[in-house]
């Protein structure tokens, strides 16, 4: 009688689509995330489970929850992932070229010409390697690193510190006031809120208006609120039809282009503030890959940002800055 064959050990990328639908708690999310199709998803996670011998998921709730058995599955699974990703992250740390997946979160302020060509170049310099790229605001993009859903990410740095995350700072980004152009009343009246125009202020969830109001409190100033918005294109839109006026960094007035005829960007008045744009990674993320792409964002911020702001505005030049 033909021996039974043994049954195959879990893979790799079984127990790793496991723990993405433990907290996606849906095949379809798993699929958007990792490119594969719903059926490839489903097939990974039946096997695991014929293999274990257990229901894993409550297939019959929406979202998928752990049965008791899937939780204390997770629990011991979790640190061995992470020690797999890390001992992946090392072996591949002196040859870029072995790399094979790198999940990069950056903020919108570059979407527009910066990640792109760092997309076309990352790709030419790690053929091998699959990306997934994500846009989100900087708060967000920090809490995906915390849940290990990013490798990288480029972001604002928060004012508390990052124990579970390695910072490096790249990028010096001074507020400033923007004001429709032809304004004739000086800054310092408009800040303090005596002139006729009003404040528009960033959504008070994003990291940068939290930034801006404690700076506010800090010098005593106390603006109304009469208009709050997430999208940093509306408010110079608003401040171009002369609907009010605005504090924004340089790297979010270079966006807005189309609207620079009727904008003019000031100093803020008093005390400077600025908030420090950072490249963090996770503990695991190699140090080849940071050193990459902490080189090409220098080089393409130095040239893309810093460089026709100093030629225009002069004033910026000691406060928008890449940081050493």
């Amino acid at each position: 009688m033909p021996r039974p064959s043994p049954r195959k050990d879990p893979s790799l990328k079984a127990l790793e689509l496991f723990q993405i639908c433990a907290e996606k708690g849906s095949l379809q999310a798993v699929a958007r995330e990792t490119g594969l199709s719903v059926s490839t998803v489903s097939h990974h996670l039946r096997s695991l489970e014929d293999h274990l011998g257990v229901e894993l998921f409550n297939h019959s709730r929406r979202p998928m929850v752990l049965t008791p058995k899937g939780r204390a599955f997770l629990r011991n699974i979790d640190p061995a992932l992470h020690a797999i990703r890390k001992a992946k992250a090392e072996a591949s740390a002196g040859n870029i070229g072995d790399a094979s997946y790198l999940r990069l979160g950056t903020i919108e302020d570059f979407d527009s010409d910066i990640i792109p060509e760092l997309a076309v170049f990352m790709s030419r310099s790690m053929p091998r390697c699959d990306f997934m790229y994500h846009t989100d605001s900087s708060h967000q993009i920090i809490e995906l690193l915390r849940n290990r859903q990013l490798d990288l990410g480029i972001a604002s740095s928060p004012t508390e510190r990052l124990p579970d995350l390695q910072d490096r700072p790249l990028l010096r980004d001074p507020f400033v006031v923007v004001l429709p152009r032809g304004t004739e009343q000086p800054v310092s009246d408009i800040v303090a809120g005596n002139g006729r125009l009003p404040f528009l202020r960033f959504s008070a969830n994003l990291m940068i208006a939290r930034q801006i109001e404690t700076q506010l409190r800090r010098l005593g100033m106390s603006l109304p609120h009469r208009f709050e918005c997430g999208n940093n294109q509306t408010l110079m839109a608003m401040v171009a039809a002369e609907a009010g006026w605005t504090i924004t960094t340089p790297l979010l007035f270079a966006r807005a282009k189309r609207f620079h005829p009727r904008l003019r960007m000031h100093r803020f008045p008093g005390k400077r503030f600025a908030r420090r744009i950072s490249i963090v990674t996770t503990p695991d993320c190699a140090r080849s890959v940071l050193d990459l792409v902490d080189a090409r964002m220098r080089a393409m911020i130095a040239a893309q940002a810093i460089k026709p702001f100093h030629h225009s505005d002069p004033w910026l030049a000691d406060s928008f800055t890449l940081i050493d």
